[in-house]
């Protein structure tokens, strides 16, 4: 049965890319539960650390910091999506998921011991001075990152509005550290942008699944099917650099591009963890041609609404290999108004695939094509493509409980490999240049060649699901 959608759904949006999951549950009962007893000889060896570290350190310090501490780097070492909220942490996660919050618009992670970029938040502070996803921040202000945590690094970063932060960022390809000065701001994201492109298709950007963005596309599918006469010529939905967010919108989202059938379902040890989440059935759906856009920056619930899209034959995924997170973290509120983001189970696509620590491969590859010495010159000594990192690449990720390959194997693909390719061009011509803003995106002009080439993509993806439906029989 599909699990309601009454259900309160929050996504860790500022701390990392992931679908998260609200959970008041009954944690008296859970304290309540018998422990092991090497559970509590292993409690008397941190008793005993505790009280040693408080006698001898060389400064007083108290055990609510040495707890907190502790608590912090025991999720830390469990998986890079795990972590202790502070209340202000806690309380600043349910608002950033209402598209409002105090920062500089910039999604981090941990790679390597250092604090790393996802992505900027298109349109914020950090977007706009230049942050590149890949950057490694070396300092922020005068301290140093490096063994930093994430929650301290996102505290670093918050500030009043209009108070500036100094970030040293370190970029492959540049030799030098620099220093990029960003005002704090309010950040305000509308997730959903939506306009006419060329041909007469259309095009829906998702930066972010919050509350709201399934009501955003619905509007702006509705707009669309009204401007074509009730029959929309064909979509292109662009989910790059998307980190994810909410799972309700995901799913509700899928809903909108599908004629029922499974979106997404999700496994962990616990009972309530075993979900499932379904598409409804349309009385007049309009099956119009569509093209999914993705790359590194995709995550998450995006790689959900990626994935069920591709297994369900609805739309063709073009782009490169998505970041590769299948987990799912529940929140889990404390006594003290603090809480635990805590992964509790997989997600898998409708076919059953996890995509964890491998990705969506989508079924046109279109790569952007790599920065030159000129590039390099003409940019002032900025690499004009961004480095892409993936979960895989991430410190404690978790494996994959399939036996895949990195990049999974989508429906209509032989041996792991794209089911067919499209020419990236060279940036300066392509369907729908009239319409594409400069620098010329090659990304979105591969995929209103797809749209103009319809009949033949669909007819070699069918070839391709046939040959590969032949091979497992055999």
């Amino acid at each position: 049965m599909a699990a309601k959608k009454r259900n309160r759904l929050f996504g860790a949006v500022a701390l990392a890319v992931g679908v998260c999951v609200l959970v008041i549950g009954d944690l008296a009962v859970q304290r309540a539960q018998a422990l092991p007893d090497d559970t509590y000889q292993q409690l008397q060896t941190f008793a005993n650390v505790l009280a040693i570290v408080q006698k001898n350190y060389v400064e007083p310090v108290s055990t609510k910091d040495l707890i907190n501490g502790a608590i912090t780097g025991m999720l830390a070492s469990l998986d890079p999506h795990s972590a202790y909220l502070t209340p202000d942490l806690y309380r600043d996660l349910e608002v950033e998921t209402r598209g409002s919050f105090g920062g500089l618009g910039i999604e981090i992670t941990i790679k390597d011991d250092m604090l790393t970029v996802v992505s900027p938040i298109e349109g914020t502070p950090a977007y706009k001075a230049g942050i590149k996803s890949g950057d490694q921040i070396v300092k922020i202000d005068n301290d140093f990152t490096k063994g930093m945590s994430l929650t301290d690094a996102v505290q670093r970063m918050r500030g009043p509005k209009g108070s500036k932060i100094h970030l040293t960022i370190h970029r492959e390809g540049i030799p030098d550290l620099f220093t990029v000065t960003v005002a704090r701001d309010v950040i305000k994201i509308a997730s959903v942008k939506a306009k006419p492109i060329a041909d007469g298709f259309d095009y829906i950007r998702i930066s972010t699944f919050q509350d709201g963005s399934d009501t955003d596309v619905e509007k702006a599918l509705d707009k669309f099917t009204k401007e074509h006469h009730g029959h929309i010529k064909g979509l292109v939905l662009d989910l790059r650099d998307n980190p994810g967010g909410l799972l309700n919108q995901a799913v509700s989202i899928g809903d909108d591009f599908l004629d029922g059938g499974l979106v997404v379902y999700t496994q962990g040890r616990d009972a309530n963890q075993q979900q499932k989440y379904f598409a409804h059935k349309k009385k007049d759906f309009d099956d119009y041609p569509m093209v999914v856009l993705v790359n590194g920056g995709s995550a998450s619930a995006s790689e959900i609404v990626a994935g069920a899209l591709q297994d369900q034959r609805r739309a063709i995924i073009a782009g490169t290999l998505t970041f590769g997170k299948g987990s799912v973290q529940t929140i889990l509120p404390l006594d003290d108004d603090s809480a635990l983001r805590l992964t509790t189970a997989r997600y898998y696509t409708p076919s059953g695939r996890s995509i964890q620590a491998v990705g969506i491969t989508p079924d046109v590859v279109v790569e952007l094509p790599k920065p030159t010495l000129a590039s390099l010159e003409a940019s002032g000594g900025q690499i004009d493509e961004d480095e892409e990192i993936h979960e895989s690449d991430l410190l404690h990720h978790f494996k994959n409980n399939q036996q895949q390959r990195k990049g999974g194997t989508p429906r209509g693909a032989q041996d792991g490999a794209p089911a067919t390719a499209a020419p990236a061009g060279d940036g300066t011509s392509g369907p729908g240049a009239a319409n594409v803003k400069a620098p010329k995106d090659i990304q979105l002009d591969a995929a209103v060649n797809i749209l103009d080439h319809w009949s033949k993509y669909k007819v070699e993806l069918a070839k391709a699901d046939n040959s590969t439906s032949a091979s497992a029989s055999q």
